[in-house]
Parts: structure tokens; sequence; C-alpha cells
């Protein structure tokens, strides 16, 4: 029997999942790594901790399994994105810490581009905007502020990666240098229509070619492993960033098909098929994969605070556990009239607006704590609502369907009060694994093992949640939350 062993090298830990040719989880294994946070504002991970927490998950996960690495068909990869390494080409020794997506030190150089009239330029060419958020200003910090960095870049002697690029490099003891175009479209530095590094924008910022990895398709040959890391080499033939390897392991293959996953925050996907639709309003225009040959292309948007909204109600009391909320908010019918605005560190898509503040309105002398639950439920759902809007809308597309995972999409009834505020069915799938298995998935295509079409029938459904609310109530309940953002925004900059 022969398996795909996915590593799904997240923010926090390091997991592998061995999984069979159909999709199901055979084994899995994890650990955390540390968090550094040198100064407001700043995140950094220790680039050999990644490395070294992504091998013994690898390692482990085999020996859960009991099954050998002749057995592994391929190696997948899922990676956090925009998270910024370098390192020596001849020692693979790393000059820096790695820069965590989650790092805001290159707020004043974003300011910048913008000021001198670059966002436009960069937003056509790449479909993202000019923030911290991504890898390039990371990378002209580290070529800035490193002593000696630019010098060496130069000469040829400097390696620069997202996280895919780093693992790929010690997995196969330095021989290969690359990644795959959905970690390239999050760099601000990849045309999203050529798939190929944009010189125009490497000569704006002063960013030597030299650094950057070759980029290979999401199922192309990404090399083997080194025989001694796990016992014997294993083809390493897919690669994504976690989001997208989430879109794939939803089998969302189709225009206008999304996925949502709901973690700390939520990350919002939708499938725009083989060409990429330019929007505003804060949405991003991505890869969503390269395979079989052919790009497909996403709209990507962000809330900031979906499961951490839960996460405070138990901080502040309110509950005792987060898994409570659900028997909490089902105590009441609906919220009571009580809008809770999960705006805690800002507002993501389609608002950006950083100075917003969480807010709960509405509270009369009869609220109680079940209505606060239900409210938080409901805030959640109607963030992603925006976006699932504003995406349909951009792209000309009625969303089909949204399929959910991560942690909240456990809650039967944060599924059915999304549902309800979207209108659309709402599906959860059996193996909600789906980051890991998009990577295995990935490599499975690469493999030769699988087929895109192979996908949807491979996919399966454990539960679907159906819209009840009527139109009018659900309009309704959509003009008190705008009022309710209303009064949100901009918060923290009138204080």
């Amino acid at each position: 029997m022969k398996y795909l062993l996915a590593l799904d090298q997240g923010t926090t830990s390091s997991r592998a999942i061995l999984f069979t040719l159909e999709g199901e989880v055979v084994a899995v294994a994890q650990r955390a790594f540390a968090q550094h946070y040198p100064e407001p504002g700043w995140v950094e991970h220790d680039p050999w901790e990644i490395w070294e927490s992504q091998l013994w998950a690898a390692k482990e996960a085999l020996r859960r399994a009991g099954v050998g690495p002749e057995a592994v068909l391929a190696l997948g990869i899922a990676n956090q994105r925009e998270t910024t390494l370098v390192w020596e080409r001849d020692t693979g020794r790393s000059l820096y810490p790695a820069i965590v997506w989650q790092d805001r030190r290159t707020a004043s150089l974003c300011e910048a581009l913008r000021e001198r009239g670059l966002e436009g330029l960069f937003r056509a060419r790449t479909g993202l905007l000019l923030d911290p958020y991504f890898s390039a200003t990371k990378l002209l910090w580290l070529l800035e502020r490193v002593p000696g960095l630019r010098e060496r870049a130069e000469r040829g002697e400097v390696c620069f990666g997202t996280v895919d690029t780093w693992l790929l490099w010690n997995l196969t003891g330095g021989r290969v240098h690359a990644t795959d175009p959905t970690n390239a479209s999050r760099t601000l530095l990849f045309h999203l229509e050529t798939l190929t590094w944009d010189e125009e924008l490497l000569r704006l910022l002063g960013i030597p070619k030299a650094l950057l990895p070759e980029v290979r398709p999401s199922d192309g040959d990404f090399g083997e492993t080194l025989p001694g890391l796990l016992g014997a080499p294993i083809p390493i033939r897919g690669v994504l960033g976690d989001q997208q390897a989430a879109l794939l392991g939803q089998a969302a293959l189709g225009a206008g098909e999304g996925k949502c996953t709901y973690g700390t925050g939520a990350f919002l996907l939708l499938n725009t098929g083989e060409r990429p639709v330019w929007a505003e309003g804060g949405l991003l225009t991505t890869l969503a994969w390269h395979l079989e040959g052919k790009a497909a292309y996403a709209l990507e948007g962000s809330v900031f605070v979906a499961g951490a909204a839960v996460g405070w109600l138990r901080e502040v009391g309110l509950l005792g556990e987060s898994h409570e909320v659900e028997s909490l908010a089902r105590q009441v019918e609906d919220a009571g009239g009580v809008y809770f605005v999960p705006a805690f560190t800002g507002l993501g898509a389609p608002h950006w607006d950083p100075y917003a503040r969480g807010a709960i309105l509405g509270l009369t002398r009869g609220t109680i704590r079940a209505h606060l639950a239900r409210a938080a439920l409901e805030g959640v759902a109607f963030s992603v609502g925006e976006v699932a809007w504003a995406m349909a809308g951009a792209a000309g597309l009625g969303l089909k369907a949204l399929k959910a995972d991560g942690g909240m999409a456990q809650n039967d009834l944060f599924l059915e009060i999304q549902a309800d505020l979207l209108g659309v069915p709402v599906l959860r799938p059996r193996v909600t694994e789906t980051t890991a298995l998009g990577a295995a998935w990935a490599a499975g295509i690469g493999a030769g093992a699988l087929s895109l079409g192979d996908l949807p029938a491979l996919w399966r459904e454990e539960a679907r949640f159906l819209p009840r609310m009527p139109e009018a109530r659900r309009e309704a309940l959509y003009r008190g939350w705008r009022r309710a953002v209303e009064r949100a925004k901009g918060w923290a900059q009138e204080g």
C-alpha cells in the first residue's frame, strides 16, 4: 500500500500527516515551537527550530503509522506564507531569524512606497496591497539592516525563501532552491499573469534577483529527501501555501467555489478560474495553484478575529472553556438585538481599518450571557459574509456554497448561523485536516497517482447546513450590523 506524507508547517507548530491515496488520515504528529517578540510589533521564529520541529513531526508520523519511507509515494508541503528567511548558499546557515508574516516592522517602508505613488503598480502586477504582511519589504529591511548582506546577495552568496523554500533546501541537502507560484505570489515580487519574478519591481526595490528561488509548478519535481533524514529518499512532488492548500483540500476546484478556514482569524478564498480577477475594497488577488500545467486564481479576504472572539469570552469569564460557547448560545433563539463587532485588532477585508476596535452594541437590562455568546458567533459570521459578498460581486460569481474548516467549523450552531447569514449552504468535510490534505493531493498529482478530476469524488461531506432564515430577516440583521461596524470604525484614531 502506498501513502502520501504532508508537512503542514504553521505559525505556532509543525505538523506531519500521513494519508492514504484516498485521503484518509493514517497518522498525525505535531510539535510546537517558540514565538519571539524582540520589539513591539516584531514577530520572529528560529529557522532551525522550524526545520527541526518539522523533521521530528515527519519521522514521528511515520513511526506512529508503522510505515517505512519506501511506502511513501510522495511528500507535499503546505506552509505559513510570507514569512521571510535568508541563509548562506554554501553552508545553509541562517543569517537572521525568520521574520514572520504577522511582523509589522516594515510599515514605514510600505508607507514610503505608497508616497512614491507605487501602490497601483504593485497592485496591478501582484494583486496585493503594499503592506508589511508580505515578504518583499521584509527582505528589503534585511538587505538594509544586516551588515554585509546586500553585498553578499549581489555576489550570489545568499538565498532568500519563504518557509517552503527553507524546508526544501534542508530536505534536499541544499540541492533545491525553489518555491511554487502560490508562495511566490505572496511576496509582492511575482507577476500574476506571466508567472515570473517581476524585473521592474525588483529594480524599484533594489532586490538582487540572484537571491530568489526558482519557481516550479505546485505539482512539480522538487527533488527528493536526503536518504538519512527519513530512512530512504522520498520524492517531493507538491508545494502550496497553507490557505491555497486548504482550498485544494476542500476540492473547491471550480469558479465560484469557496472555502473559509476558521482559526484565530478567518481566511476566505474564492476560486475565480483560469484568469485573475482584480478587485477593490481590500480583497487580494492570488494564485490558487499551478497544477497539471494550468494556473488557477482566487480572491482572498482576511477576517482578523474569528476563534479569538470566543477566546475573549473565555478570558473575561463568560465561558469556562471555549467549546461551551455552542451550548450557551443555544439557550436563546437570537442575540436579542445585540451586535458584537470583533475588531480587537482592527478590521480586515473589506474595510481594512487598523483603527477600528471591538464593540458590543444593543445591550439592554434583558441581555444575558447567552445573548453575548450568540452575538459573538454572529459577529464572526457577519464578518465572513461581508467578505464573501464583496468577492462574489467583484468576480461576478454567485457563491454556490461555502466549505468550512478550522476549529470553529466543529461548532454546529455557528455553521447554522453562517449559512443563514450567507444565504447559501455551508459544508463541513469528514476530513477536516484540509490544509495537509491539499498538500498531499498536490503531491499525489505530481507523482502521477491522482488528477484534479479525481478530487471531487475523494472529498467527503460530513455535514451540510442549509439557510433557513427569511431574506427580509437577513437583510434587517445586516442593516443593524453595518450600523454597528460604522460605530466601531476609526475608534482608536478618534481616541
